[in-house]
């Protein structure tokens, strides 16, 4: 691991003075008494933008209004601490408590870098791990950060890729999962793929003690374009992802795959009309409760598609336009969210409808949500 000194960043303007809101007595009640919570980012009312922790019936308990848009939230369940990151390119993370007991801590990335919208905690919550560009060399890192000392960046490795994106930790406590999207962003350039020809996204396996690169799939010359982004590890202890093709449109590839203990990348067949409703984009893939589900959403195709995590088989299809948040609830099924401001309970047992919770049309829910179950 190569250590690196750099200067903090000044935050844009007013984010250093952004606090907790309030929380009104029968808030104080429902986070006290809530068995399960949850967390988003989301875009307000005013146009602001915010992470919220909220109960199942969707009442906020703790909002911290953030200087930009927000993309997910990384928790550590047993110390309450969260951080919610910037939507690529972003460059400003926000640290909290998820019960509102203290002030939210903003950081950010050093100069070159931005964040790319996910990281996680180390077991015992002393560091944080965040995906970041090198986007002048066009190079992934991994960011690490002392929760102890402000968030104070203190050490970096690589990603083993090209545009890393979500990051997990395997079920070991040790080898972080880092899916390396392969595509060569400048902030210069927006969101514009500078690599087209030569895109090559991985699955990292990468030791966080020392920042050796432990093995490093690609999914094959065929399925280049096929962007890895997100990921959850299932009761099996497999990583399932979800890609975002890059390619002709009118093409229609396999987009979810798993890679099993100890084996690579395998990407599962869907049917005809489950592939040309994910419209070749997943947005979120989350695990149920107990591990035996996983929930893949498509904001660009309105759909979320629920798979048997031994099988690889298609369950069931819910039908919601704009949805991509999706989250485990108590009851092994998901809570998901969409930009119209809906929250909804959904899974195979649904029969293809979910069900409403609530619905908010001033605001737009982001692309990630996360639970914490009692």
């Amino acid at each position: 691991m190569r250590l690196m000194e750099i200067d903090r960043r000044a935050l844009l303007a007013g984010a250093g003075a952004a606090l907790l809101s309030g929380l009104a007595p029968r808030r104080v009640e429902a986070l006290e008494t809530s068995e399960t919570l949850f967390l988003a980012a989301r875009k307000e009312a005013d146009g602001n933008y915010a992470v919220v922790v909220f109960t199942p019936e969707g009442r906020d308990v703790v909002r911290v209004p953030l200087p930009g848009r927000g993309h997910d939230v990384t928790l550590h369940e047993a110390s309450g601490r969260a951080v919610a990151f910037a939507r690529r390119p972003g460059t400003f993370a926000a640290a909290f408590d998820i019960h509102g007991r203290t002030e939210p801590v903003f950081f950010s990335s050093p100069e070159d870098r931005h964040f790319y919208g996910h990281g996680v905690y180390s077991p015992d919550g002393r560091l944080l791990y965040a995906t970041e560009n090198d986007f002048e060399n066009g190079l992934g890192f991994i960011g690490v950060y002392d929760t102890s000392d402000g968030y104070r960046r203190i050490a970096q490795f690589s990603s083993g890729g090209v545009g890393p994106h979500e990051i997990l930790l395997a079920p070991d406590g040790r080898t972080l999962v880092v899916a390396n999207g392969g595509m060569e962003t400048h902030p210069d350039y927006g969101r514009t793929i500078l690599n087209l020809p030569t895109m090559k996204p991985t699955l990292a396996l990468i030791d966080r003690m020392t920042g050796d690169i432990i093995a490093n799939h690609d999914l094959g010359e065929t399925q280049r374009l096929s962007s890895i982004r997100h990921m959850t590890i299932d009761g099996h202890g497999s990583v399932w992802f979800g890609c975002q093709f890059q390619g002709d449109k009118a093409h229609r590839p396999q987009l979810v795959g798993r890679m099993k203990r100890d084996g690579v990348p395998e990407l599962l067949s869907a049917p005809e009309d489950v592939l040309h409703g994910f419209n070749n984009y997943i947005g979120s893939v989350m695990t149920s409760r107990d591990g035996e589900l996983v929930a893949t959403s498509s904001p660009r195709g309105g759909q979320v598609v629920y798979w048997n995590a031994t099988s690889g088989k298609v369950l069931g299809c819910d039908k919601v336009q704009d949805v991509c948040g999706v989250a485990a609830r108590p009851s092994n099924d998901f809570l998901v969210s969409d930009g119209a401001g809906e929250l909804l309970a959904g899974g195979p047992g649904h029969g293809g409808k979910p069900d409403l919770i609530r619905r908010d049309s001033k605001v737009s829910w982001d692309n990630h949500m996360v639970s914490l179950l009692g």
